[in-house]
């Protein structure tokens, strides 16, 4: 059997679970280098994981006739710039979200893959675990009515309490809505389908903050971009949804999904995830009811899109995470952040029809 290549831009704290999915999950992909700035980081990921080549470049690495995909695992800001070099380079690329900091660069970087027939997308792939599938199942099925509505929810107080560097967190590239939101997004397009404006307000709550992590503790990181930020969105299917995600707020927990329809309401499982729970609350039962995982890939399955889209390449067929959704995602993300600039809804360019569901393959690890 012959596996596709996939070579590794960026070898940070993400690289680890893309590599072990891609070389012990995935059995169609064989991850052939790693480039990175810090040769130490490659190196040890090489020792863990038995990966033949560490690049000295990121041009030796584009040069490579062994890769036929990308995995750009750069940071947010640099996803444009070497997206586009490798695209250039006529290497299919799969990108960490979002695809770009501004909607222009994803549009041109889109452009240049269909100008070269080369196969572009990329993160999240959460939406493919069994968690939004059997969701997405269930509103298909009808087993919420038509769908009137949505709200989804990112509350946190920032990564700067946790995360080891997390600077990057707030300058552009950044912020709660284009960290998060490709998940919360991706899974709602998913679900619901396009959306075709939007309404937005954002907030820069805080001017400056304070690093309470180590090995930064005491640091000040000046805020670049908005923290708080709320969007309406009006899906083509006519139903209304709205989206938060700060950085700003104190709360229990930080994910919350649900779809609303005629019929019943669907709690949906945090879209950073793969698994459940699931809850569906119809007028019958009075009461919410856990419904069972109908799909696989329940575990931390990331590299699922970039597996599913090597699969796409060897059988001539559509990839499920593929530019159109990708590009969908940013232009919302950005056009909300517009529309609050603006003080005006935002009528969207892009569209977006969803791609197939998943499909039960009895060889875990092989893609339909």
């Amino acid at each position: 059997m012959k596996r596709t290549g996939i070579g590794i831009l960026g070898a940070g704290a993400i690289s680890g679970i893309y590599l072990e999915n891609l070389c012990r999950l995935f059995t169609e992909t064989e991850v052939v280098g790693v480039y990175d700035l810090v040769e130490e980081k490659v190196k040890e990921a090489q020792e863990k994981y038995g990966f033949r080549k560490s690049y000295k470049s990121m041009e030796e690495l584009l040069a490579d006739s062994e890769v036929d995909i990308v995995l750009n695992l750069t940071r947010p800001f640099e996803h444009y710039e070497t997206t586009k070099a490798a695209l250039l380079a006529g290497k299919h690329v799969y990108s960490e979200k979002p695809l770009a900091a501004v909607f222009e660069e994803g549009a041109e970087l889109a452009a240049l893959a269909a100008e070269k027939g080369l196969m572009l997308g990329g993160a999240p792939d959460t939406f493919l675990g069994a968690g939004i599938q059997t969701c997405r199942k269930l509103i298909d099925d009808g087993f919420i009515g038509q769908p009137v509505g949505a709200a989804a929810f990112m509350m946190c107080r920032g990564h700067e309490s946790w995360h080891p560097s997390p600077e990057f967190y707030y300058q552009h590239g950044g912020g709660p809505m284009m960290d998060m939101g490709p998940y919360y997004l991706t899974a709602l397009v998913n679900l619901l389908g396009g959306v075709s404006g939007v309404t937005g307000i954002t907030r820069k709550s805080f001017p400056q903050r304070v690093i309470t992590s180590e090995p930064k503790k005491g640091a000040l990181i000046n805020v670049e971009v908005p923290t708080h930020i709320t969007g309406i969105l009006d899906f083509d299917n006519g139903a209304v949804g709205t989206i938060t995600t700060t950085f700003d707020v104190y709360y229990e927990h930080q994910s919350r999904l649900e779809i609303y329809g005629s019929s019943g309401t669907l709690y949906v499982p945090d879209p950073n995830n793969f698994d459940g729970p699931i809850y569906l609350l119809r007028p019958e039962d009075g009461t919410k009811k856990e419904i069972p995982l109908l799909f696989d890939y329940s575990q931390n399955s990331r590299g699922l899109g970039l597996a599913d889209m090597a699969k796409a390449l060897s059988a001539g067929r559509p990839f499920r995470a593929d530019i159109s959704q990708t590009l969908h995602v940013l232009e919302i993300m950005t056009a909300i952040e517009k529309s609050s600039q603006e003080g005006k809804y935002q009528k969207l360019q892009t569209s977006y029809r969803r791609g197939d569901a998943m499909k039960h393959n009895p060889v875990r690890g092989i893609l339909d």
